[in-house]
């Protein structure tokens, strides 16, 4: 499946107030998402050792999905698509490269 049609068929399951006019709620979801993801791998490396077996890999790929979610709604709310973001953080990290500042901190390296 390529961008274009997740995000339409994400929009077709997106249902929160304000529709359309609110960039707070799928915000709010998509760190809120990350954090679980966050969570997850935390769990691998306090109880199972650092490795990521079948079953921590298929939780981790779960809450993925629910990040990509959030992020697609997010660029609707936005009007951005899919496509624009990752090809625009693409070209951020060639430029990047090309400075050989890919390494360290800050948005405009």
């Amino acid at each position: 499946m390529d961008f274009k049609t997740y995000q339409k068929k994400a929009r077709e399951t997106a249902k929160y107030p304000n529709l359309g006019s609110n960039n707070i709620y799928p915000t709010l979801g998509l760190v809120g998402e990350a954090g679980e993801v966050a969570e997850k791998v935390k769990k691998v490396i306090r109880d199972k050792n650092s490795i990521f077996d079948e079953e921590s890999k298929l939780a981790i790929k779960k809450e993925l999905g629910d990040v990509l979610w959030y992020l697609s709604n997010l660029c609707t709310e936005f009007n951005f698509s899919l496509d624009e973001v990752a090809l625009n953080n693409l070209e951020k990290l060639k430029l990047r490269a090309a400075k050989g500042k890919i390494s360290g901190s800050g948005d405009d390296r």
